[in-house]
């Protein structure tokens, strides 16, 4: 099979804990595609599997409790779920990178930022150590952080949040990735900063001709950049489709309310307050999950038959597939 077509190639993934509740199926049978300079949204409620998923793109689930059950993930043609932990490590950071929602997870509180980024630099590109250092201090001028020769001598702590978390992407996009995920990177943020970020983020992605994978629960952050969106629901693709027709016609019931749960600038003048909905109950426990369509129980549409068979992806329109049987053929 040709994988060339697209960059990235997740197949039936499946992504299991065993733990003292039994076993959680964290990510349950997904697949889906990214594409060179394409931006994705992954979206769902925290618990849903998403940060599994780029953490097992990473091959970051540690193992025990976590486990790659099933599935491939090719990357330009490699399946990276059958390559040695050294290749991997020659590809993670360099060629896939990722940026999480705290940068302490990346960063390392004892060693200076321009260290940490020089590392990068000195061990996937076998830079000096004097061109590193005018790399980093080049780099951190990218991402906007002001007098940069200074700070890159500076330790984590001494910066504020959203200094760290440009310090953080900074090491991410140092090697120019062709992947970046980020995995709800301004969720610690205050709005004006969250802002900048993804400005950041996306004026990097276009210097850089990365691809991004943006993870996260706030559809406002999808809508402003991603072309493609993926819903995911305790586990699963639910809805996947582009950005304008997931917003435009959501065919799912899930994301549906996802985005009845958000405010419309301007709505309020046409139609008076309208309330926000919420969407019913709770993601379920990925220990016990219901049977049928785990969306079910919270469902204002459910059929009997979603209560007992899980719901093939059905076609609604070229380029939108959703799992759901109100459109099953």
């Amino acid at each position: 099979m040709n994988h060339s077509q697209h960059l990235l190639e997740v197949q039936e993934l499946k992504t299991q804990f065993h733990t003292f509740d039994g076993l959680a199926l964290a990510v349950n049978d997904v697949s889906f595609t990214l594409d060179r300079k394409e931006t994705l949204g992954i979206v769902g409620e925290s618990g849903c599997g998403k940060s599994v998923t780029a953490q097992s793109i990473m091959r970051l689930v540690k193992e025990p409790p976590g486990k790659i059950a099933h599935g491939q993930i090719f990357f330009d043609g490699i399946d990276l779920l059958k390559i040695s932990e050294k290749r991997m490590k020659a590809i993670r950071g360099k060629r896939i990178s990722m940026i999480f929602q705290e940068p302490m997870t990346s960063l390392n509180p004892v060693y200076t930022i321009g260290n940490q980024i020089a590392e990068m630099y000195m061990t996937h590109e076998h830079l000096s150590k004097q061109t590193s250092w005018e790399r980093v201090v080049d780099i951190l001028r990218k991402v906007q952080i002001p007098a940069p020769e200074k700070r890159a001598r500076e330790y984590p702590h001494q910066l504020s949040g959203g200094m760290r978390q440009r310090a953080m992407i900074a090491m991410a996009l140092a090697c120019h990735p062709e992947i970046l995920i980020a995995d709800e990177p301004t969720t610690a943020l205050d709005v004006t900063i969250q802002a900048q970020i993804l400005d950041l983020i996306f004026q990097l992605k276009e210097d850089f001709g990365a691809s991004v994978m943006m993870i996260t629960h706030d559809l406002g952050v999808i809508a402003e950049i991603s072309q493609r969106v993926i819903v995911m629901y305790a586990g699963r693709v639910v809805e996947e489709g582009g950005t304008e027709a997931i917003f435009d016609d959501p065919k799912h019931p899930y994301t549906q309310g996802l985005l009845r749960s958000i405010p419309k600038i301007g709505e309020r003048t046409q139609q008076g307050r309208r309330r926000l909905q919420e969407i019913s109950g709770n993601v379920p426990n990925s220990y016990q999950l219901p049977p049928g369509c785990s969306f079910h129980p919270r469902c204002p549409n459910v059929m009997n038959i979603c209560r007992e068979k899980i719901p093939e992806l059905s076609r609604p329109a070229p380029q939108h597939s959703v799992r759901c049987w109100l459109y099953a053929e």
